[in-house]
């Protein structure tokens, strides 16, 4: 690009990111801005991608749990990007954290948002909290420093599937839902789920099957299928599968030329975007990220499961905790050296399938 070109795509980036809620996510070990000479992205990248399922004000939920942890890492080349599910049920040794008077535990990784979130603030400042002992627990595991991380709950993932018009998802396996319903008339009725007895749906409303096909799914559709775990043959690492395969749908649909021509829609999607995530880039402008990994398409996003997806259950006090083999351990530790490509290529039963 010419200079002038290249200030002219810079001014339009910030502008439709400036929607973006950003906020310090990362702190001490956790965050590349703690390290020595603060963040650099010039060479290997580690993103944190958080989801959470948050609740209204008043439901019997009483804690934020991170469903979804996928480690987004970008290799010295800049040109793939491999996406790593982390077990939401892992054991691992949570930190103490003093911001909220938590004294440490072991148990499953997804409670250490939980135990960050709680206390007093406002919902930005309480998932922050909630980001940053989840992030220190996944450091202190595995030596990661993250350059950047983005947090998102499911309310915000729907509002952009709706904005790009539904995506294109190939369900690979049966599943029965365990939150939505189909009545009579072939309308989609929401349910809830109990651990002791299921799906729980209105009089006349049965499960909602999703069949074996490619489609255009919508935002309950989509972000339904990609729950799913029970009724998988897999159990969580198909879980883990399908939402890698709906980021990756989601980053298909939203680079496509039918969006990015459109301003229309793509006023929708970055307002939608704005409304969704809570981005920490570690000092780094967002226009500095996209123009150094516009080299990364969506094609070139490779799934990675740990345990090259078997399940490693272990009943400890009566809980189901999931373990991860020295494998997943060294798969972890190439993602922190920037060697993770070279370990695939000795490891390809670690690479999942894409749709």
């Amino acid at each position: 690009m010419s200079g002038g070109t290249l200030v002219a795509a810079q001014t339009l980036i910030n502008q439709a990111t400036s929607a973006i809620t950003q906020t310090n996510l990362l702190q001490d070990d956790a965050g590349a801005a703690a390290q020595e000479g603060g963040n650099n992205i010039d060479g290997a990248v580690n993103l944190l991608l958080v989801g959470i399922d948050a609740r209204e004000e008043g439901s019997s939920v009483t804690s934020v749990l991170s469903d979804t942890i996928i480690i987004l890492h970008i290799p010295e080349t800049h040109d793939q990007a491999y996406l790593i599910s982390i077990p939401r049920d892992w054991r691992v040794e949570i930190p103490a954290f003093t911001k909220t008077g938590f004294e440490g535990s072991t148990e499953k990784i997804n409670a250490a948002f939980s135990y960050g979130y709680q206390g007093d603030g406002t919902e930005i400042e309480k998932r922050s909290r909630g980001m940053e002992l989840l992030a220190k627990t996944l450091n202190k595991i595995t030596g990661i420093t993250f350059n950047g991380a983005a947090l998102i709950d499911f309310n915000g993932f729907a509002s952009v599937i709706h904005a790009l018009g539904g995506v294109d998802m190939c369900v690979d396996e049966e599943a029965e839902s365990a939150h939505l319903g189909v009545d009579a008339d072939g309308k989609l009725v929401q349910g809830w789920y109990s651990e002791t007895n299921g799906i729980q749906l209105p009089d006349g409303v049965k499960p909602l099957v999703h069949k074996t096909g490619c489609r255009t799914m919508n935002a309950t559709e989509a972000l339904d299928y990609a729950r799913i775990r029970k009724s998988l043959s897999d159990g969580d690492y198909g879980r883990q599968r399908h939402q890698q395969q709906l980021i990756k749908a989601i980053a298909k649909k939203a680079t496509s030329s039918g969006v990015l021509t459109d301003l229309g829609k793509l006023n929708n999607l970055t307002k939608a975007a704005g409304d969704a995530f809570i981005l920490d880039t570690q000092g780094i402008a967002v226009a500095d990220y996209v123009f150094t990994l516009k080299g990364v398409a969506a094609n070139d996003l490779m799934l990675i499961k740990t345990n090259s997806g078997n399940l490693r259950s272990e009943l400890i006090d009566g809980v189901s905790y999931e373990t991860l083999d020295d494998e997943s351990l060294d798969m972890l530790a190439a993602a922190k050296t920037g060697t993770l490509g070279t370990f695939l290529i000795e490891h390809p039963q670690f690479i999942a399938k894409s749709g």
